[in-house]
């Protein structure tokens, strides 16, 4: 019989009242007085409400950004002391991974051992910044300019950057978007998706105990419309990030068009994962699991579109469905539990739409759909789903779903898949299966979009740029990428005659 985990008390505590926002280094409600339910996607029961901002309270939260970053200590503090804070604030997320994972697991739904794989990660990627803090340099360059110059550049911090944020993943997805902004020594304020705030509410108590300015780090909670809206068309903002759709991400680039700002997208995606009959059958099995059920599908680099070699089309994907079949679906907090629930009750519809359209489209269904038992049905969950007679012009083959279906597709020559697998409005994510070192860098290569994984899948790292091709995304996050999308490059010209 399956065990529940018992929810951390530090979490219990936590949300056992109202939320506030963080503007200014204080706790303040919205201006308005407005709240958001959040509830448990697992059960659909109250968890608690956070304060629903608005375009007064984006006013409020850039106005502390803007003067932490003008007049606070925040610019004149020399780059190994902002090292330190964000060395410190990554031993406080470590020291309290496993309430701040309980406190994601409650939010959105999904197993606690990923909530507190991603909440290590937001520690490490702390920890990688921070060493970027000292290392930030513009170079020396030559002059043909008749004369005696010297030529040099500066990196500078950018300013006030805005992060705007999902629901999957929602801690690890904000943390992308402050860290490197800081290493730098820009300030910050985030939106989480008004689902999903509880972790990083809880993030900004720590950044208080670590010891950070006032307003270096801002959380205004609210909607996408008001916030996020207020926030990619205010002036004062001088860079934005977002992660999401690629409707919302061009809604964003027309409101930066007010002040021309900076933009990092990160969007969606309907990724090719490409299986031949020579790889390593029980990796690729497992591969092609990870790749479309992890986070129950809720990713936007999903390898959703899974090309298999004719010769072993229906055996593999009949194997794949007996692994999905034995996958425990349930509450995140039931330590066996391999497929937590979709976000929202609009999702779950979402998702069952786009089976009904697979359906009518010609493809089957082996196995999957709604998962219709007792124990499931105050919740929002969906079955892994596997879809075979599946043709890349189908919509379930074009359009991003976002939750736990996998669409089989034949094919039989390598210049064949590689055109198929092109053949999308996006490009963030790809796998391939191979043992033919030649063929996986042949199909990676060829590959339109910004990541591909060979013989693995699901691996993101901070020191590894991510980011997408085509309508999945502008620009990079991680690395030495975020660090260009981050700073500007000032050129300076000194007479020396």
């Amino acid at each position: 019989m399956s065990t529940l985990i018992a929810l951390n008390s530090k979490a219990v505590k936590f949300t056992s009242k109202p939320l506030k926002m963080f503007i200014g280094g204080k706790w303040v409600d919205a201006v308005s007085g407005k709240r958001t339910e959040i509830r448990n996607p697992a059960d659909g029961e109250l968890i608690t409400t956070a304060a629903e901002g608005d375009k007064e309270d984006v006013e409020r939260a850039v106005a502390a950004a803007r003067k932490a970053f003008e007049e606070g200590p925040w610019p004149k503090m020399k780059p190994n002391e902002r090292a330190k804070l964000l060395l410190k604030l990554a031993d406080l997320i470590e020291e309290n991974a496993e309430e701040l994972a309980h406190l994601d697991t409650l939010d959105y739904g999904q197993p606690v051992g990923l909530t507190i794989g991603f909440a290590n990660a937001a520690a490490e990627n702390f920890r990688y910044y921070a060493g970027w803090a000292t290392k930030i340099a513009g170079e020396t360059l030559s002059s043909s300019t008749p004369g005696n110059f010297f030529n040099y550049t500066r990196r500078e911090a950018i300013g006030v950057c805005a992060g705007i944020v999902p629901w999957n993943a929602p801690l690890m997805n904000a943390i992308m978007k402050i860290s490197a902004p800081l290493a730098v020594g820009n300030t910050v304020i985030v939106k989480p998706s008004e689902e999903t705030p509880i972790s990083l509410l809880r993030f900004a108590e720590l950044v208080q105990e670590a010891g950070f300015p006032d307003g270096v780090v801002n959380i205004v909670t609210g909607y996408g419309p008001t916030v996020g809206a207020a926030l990619a068309s205010h002036p004062d903002v001088d860079k934005i990030a977002f992660t999401g759709s690629t409707v919302v991400g061009k809604q964003i680039i027309q409101n930066s068009a007010v002040n021309i700002k900076k933009v990092t997208l990160e969007l969606g995606g309907k990724s090719a994962h490409i299986i031949f009959a020579d790889a390593d059958y029980e990796a690729a099995l497992a591969n092609a699991a990870n790749s479309i059920f992890f986070n129950t599908g809720q990713v936007c680099f999903a390898g959703s579109r899974l090309f298999i070699e004719s010769k072993i089309y229906d055996r593999f994907l009949a194997d794949l469905a007996d692994i999905s079949k034995n996958y425990k679906v349930g509450n995140g907090f039931d330590q066996d539990t391999v497929i937590g629930p979709l976000i929202s009750a609009k999702q779950k519809k979402r998702v069952l739409n786009y089976l009904e359209i697979g359906r009518k489209e010609g493809a089957e269904m082996i196995v999957g759909g709604d998962a219709t038992e007792a124990e499931l049905a105050k919740g929002h969950f969906v079955k892994p789903t596997v879809l075979a007679n599946v043709d890349n012009d189908m919509t379930i083959a074009r359009e991003e779903i976002f939750g736990p279906i996998v669409s089989g597709i034949p094919f039989d020559d390598i210049d064949e898949v590689i055109k198929q697998a092109n053949q999308t409005v996006y490009g963030l994510g790809g796998g391939v299966c191979t043992t033919d070192i030649r063929k996986a860098h042949k199909v990676a290569h060829a590959l339109r979009t910004g990541n591909v994984w060979i013989n693995t899948y699901n691996i993101v790292e901070p020191n590894s740029p991510f980011g997408g091709y085509k309508q999945s995304g502008l620009g990079r996050e991680n690395g030495a990428a975020s660090i260009d999308m981050y700073t500007e490059i000032k050129n300076v010209w000194v007479n020396l005659d």
